[in-house]
C-alpha cells in the first residue's frame, strides 16, 4: 500500500495569482456546465501546452469524441491546447482549485504535487516499453493514479511519452563525461536535476513555451525528450545533434480536478473513465507511428543521429538510488524491477 499524503503547506507558484487572475476572469472557466437548447450538457474544460499536431493532443480529441458519443451528447470535452491558459504547473495548479477540469502533464513536473510520482524520473529504471507498460498498466500504476486525489488531482489514464534522451547545439553526447560544462533544459522535477548532476551536467529549468528561444540565444547548450517534441517544437532546427541514450521513460498522465470528478454523477464518471481507457490505446497506436516519423523528419532536416552506448550513462547515475534506500520509493523501485524480471 501506499503511504498516505498530507497535503503541501506551499501548494501555489509565484505566478498563479497571475494565471488565478485570468483563469477566474476568463468565460471559459466560469462554468463546468453548459446548456444547448432546452438540454443540459456537462462541458469539462481540458487544457494542456503541447501543439496541436501533437499525436498526445489529437489522442484528447479522441477522447473528447468518444465522450459526446458514449454519453450520447449529455457530456462534452472543450480543449485548449498551446499552453493557453499556462504551463503544466500553474494548470495542475488550477485542477487544485477546481477552477479548470482536466489537464494532461509529464509524470515528472507532476511529482512536485505526489511524491510518489518521483519514480517514474527515474533514470534507466525501465528496460523497456514492454516493463513500463506492465508497471503502468498493474497495481503500481493504479495507485499512483489515485495517490494525488489528497491534493485534489486525480489520474484518469497513462498515455505513452516514449524515451527521453539529450539533443545539444554545439556537439553530440556519447558518453556522460560530454555533459561537462553544458547547461542542459529539465523540467521542474528535483529527480530531474539529480539526473543531469550526475551525469556531470548543470540541470536548467525552463519553460517549454520558452524553450526554443532560449536554445537559439544560448541560454542553454541542449535539452532532452522524445522524438515528437523534439521535432513538432522545431528545437531541431538550433539542435543539431539528437542522441539516443533513453535515459528515462517518463509517462503523461491524463488528470481531472476532484473538485470536479466529485460532482459528476456515477454514470457521468463511468462515461469519462471510459473515454479515457479507449483513447490510451489509441494513443499508444499513434505515437509509435508518429515517433518514427518524427526521427525521420529530423534526419532528414540535417539533424544527425547518435545511437550511444547506456552502459556508461546506467553507470553514472546508480548513486540516485541509494538516496532512496529504505523508503517507501525505495520499495517500490524494488517492485517494479522485480515486475520487470517476472514472465
Amino acid at each position: 500500500m501506499l503511504f498516505p499524503l498530507k497535503p503541501s503547506k506551499k501548494c501555489f507558484s509565484p505566478l498563479f495569482c497571475k494565471v488565478l487572475f485570468a483563469a477566474l476572469f476568463s468565460t471559459l472557466l466560469l462554468s463546468q456546465i453548459a446548456c444547448q437548447g432546452s438540454r443540459s450538457v456537462r462541458v469539462l474544460k481540458l487544457a494542456h501546452s503541447l501543439d496541436v499536431q501533437s499525436p498526445v493532443h489529437r489522442s484528447m480529441v479522441y477522447m473528447a469524441n468518444r465522450l459526446k458519443k458514449i454519453s450520447h451528447g449529455k457530456m462534452r470535452i472543450d480543449i485548449y491546447p498551446d499552453g493557453q491558459l499556462g504551463a503544466e504547473r500553474e494548470l495542475i495548479e488550477l485542477l487544485q482549485i477546481g477552477s479548470l477540469a482536466m489537464t494532461k502533464v509529464s509524470t515528472s513536473p507532476l511529482e512536485g504535487f505526489v511524491p510518489e510520482m518521483k519514480i517514474y524520473s527515474l533514470p534507466y529504471l525501465f528496460k523497456n516499453e514492454a516493463g513500463l507498460w506492465k508497471v503502468l498498466n498493474g497495481k503500481i500504476g493504479k495507485e499512483l493514479l489515485l495517490a494525488g486525489q489528497p491534493y485534489y488531482l486525480r489520474g484518469l489514464c497513462y498515455y505513452d511519452a516514449g524515451s527521453r534522451s539529450f539533443y545539444t547545439k554545439k556537439k553530440p553526447i556519447l558518453k556522460p563525461e560530454d555533459l561537462r560544462g553544458l547547461k542542459i533544459r529539465v523540467q521542474k522535477s528535483a529527480t530531474s536535476f539529480d539526473m543531469i548532476r550526475a551525469m556531470g551536467g548543470s540541470p536548467t529549468p525552463i519553460s517549454w513555451g520558452e524553450l526554443y528561444t532560449a536554445l537559439q540565444q544560448g541560454v542553454v547548450d541542449g535539452a532532452e525528450n522524445n522524438p515528437p517534441s523534439f521535432y513538432f517544437s522545431k528545437h531541431y532546427e538550433v539542435c543539431p545533434y539528437y542522441s539516443l541514450d533513453e535515459h528515462t521513460m517518463v509517462p503523461d498522465v491524463v488528470l481531472i480536478s476532484t473538485h470536479i470528478w466529485n460532482k459528476l454523477t456515477p454514470q457521468e464518471q463511468k462515461w469519462l473513465q471510459q473515454a479515457a481507457d479507449e483513447s490510451v490505446v489509441f494513443q499508444r497506436n499513434l505515437w509509435k507511428k508518429v515517433s518514427d516519423d518524427c526521427l525521420a523528419r529530423v534526419q532528414q532536416a540535417g539533424v544527425k543521429v547518435f545511437y550511444p552506448d547506456k552502459k556508461p550513462f546506467q553507470e553514472a547515475v546508480q548513486g540516485i538510488y541509494k538516496k532512496y534506500e529504505g523508503t517507501r520509493l525505495g520499495e517500490l523501485i524494488q517492485e517494479i524491477r522485480g515486475i520487470q524480471e517476472s514472465n
